[in-house]
């Protein structure tokens, strides 16, 4: 598929999506929005991709925030809508794939930026990034789950201290306060995090679906996690994959798992 804002390539199993809006500093518009739902739903349903990588163009941002230049003159109503269409479409999205997805963070990840890196399973950024939430600045407030998200992974401390003084933070203060799970140098952001990729997809694609599902119900109070994880620990058993796992367990060789 052709996409205007966007790009996508498959090598050996992942998926590289990169957000490609230079001269906007890949800011997210709602076609964007749009695109990267189409994307990823797509890669989803392709057997032969096992994880996704979100990425921005060029060596200054993953997503410098959103388009504000698309949303200035909303109402009311217009703003709840596009809030709540952004997360169910495309944030809210993400973090439910059953496919693991990984935020490249290369250089400002910004407002809507810093929400679409949270809400993939983890982040890696090179020492160039700067995080922040600066919303309040614009006399607006986080609207793709970046104050949960944020919450979830810093505390709420620090997450109320990004979030009230509008500061970016540094990738090695992301490091440490847990936003981050690597910081590595430019050149090598992606080569290390598809390194990762191939370390998660030497396993089982089912049972990396289930954990997913067990570890986002950590935070939804709608769920119980722990009844969840026993649900998806005995849905485990019925599948080829774990036959196979065991099998060369046991046999003392690698598992050739064949699921997804």
């Amino acid at each position: 598929m052709t996409y205007n804002n966007i790009t996508c390539q498959i090598d050996t199993q992942v998926a590289i999506i990169t957000i490609n809006r230079p001269s906007k500093l890949n800011a997210l518009n709602s076609e964007t929005i749009s695109e990267l739902h189409v994307a990823i739903s797509s890669l989803q349903n392709n057997t032969s991709v096992k994880a996704i990588i979100i990425t921005g163009s060029g060596p200054k941002a993953f997503v410098a925030g959103a388009d504000i230049s698309e949303f200035a003159d909303f109402n009311y109503e217009q703003a709840k809508r596009l809030s709540h269409q952004g997360q169910s479409k495309l944030f809210s999205f993400i973090e439910q794939c059953s496919k693991p997805v990984i935020a490249a963070v290369n250089g400002f990840a910004l407002g809507g930026g810093l929400e679409l890196a949270m809400s993939c399973h983890f982040r890696v950024a090179s020492n160039n990034a700067r995080l922040g939430l600066p919303e309040v600045s614009l006399g607006v407030i986080p609207g793709y789950g970046g104050t949960q998200r944020l919450t979830h992974l810093v505390g709420k401390g620090k997450a109320m201290e990004m979030i009230l003084t509008a500061s970016m933070v540094t990738a090695e203060e992301g490091l440490e306060w847990g936003l981050l799970n690597y910081v590595v140098e430019p050149d090598n952001l992606l080569p290390f995090v598809e390194s990762l990729c191939q370390k998660i997809i030497a396993n089982s694609p089912k049972a990396i679906g289930f954990a997913i599902q067990a570890i986002n119900a950590c935070n939804d109070h709608d769920k119980d996690g722990y009844e969840l994880e026993i649900e998806n620990f005995a849905k485990c058993f019925e599948t080829d994959d774990f036959k196979e796992g065991t099998s060369a367990f046991l046999e003392k060789r690698k598992a050739n798992f064949k699921g997804n």
